[in-house]
């Protein structure tokens, strides 16, 4: 099974494909588990229940790095099942070599485009959790538009989830932090979990990324946010 997403492109990009050097282990993953990889050929909608054949919660991670969060959370809840959505190669070839080491089958992997991936293949009320953690904050006031959390797809996310669901963010930059909260305090169907203009405590399933840590040693403080779909 083969990935080939080339129909819908957006203008504006919310990343930069980095050209990562691919180790011959994550080749030979790549290879190897190909099955785990969404095939977007036909561009339907996803059916979760056919994907893992049964019926179970489904999270989902947007732009997952090197999967080491995705990897930690499908051994920790066997009994629920896990979507990975990256545009890098490298950090899919590593995530298929962590699935593979541990003997995770409750994972899939899209290595795509999210914005255009949700938009066209989840269907709205089927996902459980969201998360979206550290993505890149394009901190210059020029580069702003390029962030991934704007309006028009944070209501998007917002109908994905099922009634209950929980999106979940985190980022060590504050002036973004605070764009993501004044953007999802402005969702009418998201409720924030700890209160308007609060932000959340990291939950316990939130294990540190390089990301995190690497703000941490700049002295960045980290924000988490979850809110709620009602």
């Amino acid at each position: 099974m083969s990935l080939n997403l080339n129909a819908h492109s957006h203008t504006l990009r919310t990343f930069v494909r980095r050209q990562g050097r691919i180790t011959p282990a994550q080749r030979r993953a790549l290879l190897a588990h190909r099955d785990f990889l969404i095939d977007d050929d036909h561009g339907g909608l996803l059916r979760a229940r056919k994907i893992f054949g049964r019926q179970a919660p489904l999270w989902v991670e947007i732009g997952f790095g090197n999967g080491v969060t995705l990897a930690a959370l499908a051994a920790n809840k066997p009994d629920h099942d896990f979507l990975g959505i990256e545009v890098h190669k490298p950090g899919v070839g590593r995530l298929l070599l962590a699935m593979e080491k541990q003997q995770l089958r409750n994972i899939r992997i899209a290595e795509a485009d999210a914005m255009e991936f949700v938009e066209r293949r989840i269907a709205e009320t089927s996902v459980s959790r969201i998360l979206i953690l550290f993505p890149d904050p394009w901190p210059k006031q020029r580069q702003r538009k390029r962030r991934l959390l704007q309006p028009t797809f944070a209501r998007t996310l917002a109908h994905k989830l099922v009634p209950g669901g929980v999106l979940h963010l985190a980022t060590d930059w504050p002036e973004y932090a605070g764009q993501m909260l004044a953007v999802l305090e402005d969702i009418p169907t998201l409720r924030n979990c700890s209160g308007r203009g609060q932000y959340a405590r990291a939950p316990d399933y939130r294990i540190p990324t390089r990301f995190e840590l690497r703000g941490l040693r700049l002295g960045h403080p980290v924000r988490d946010l979850l809110f709620e779909r009602i």
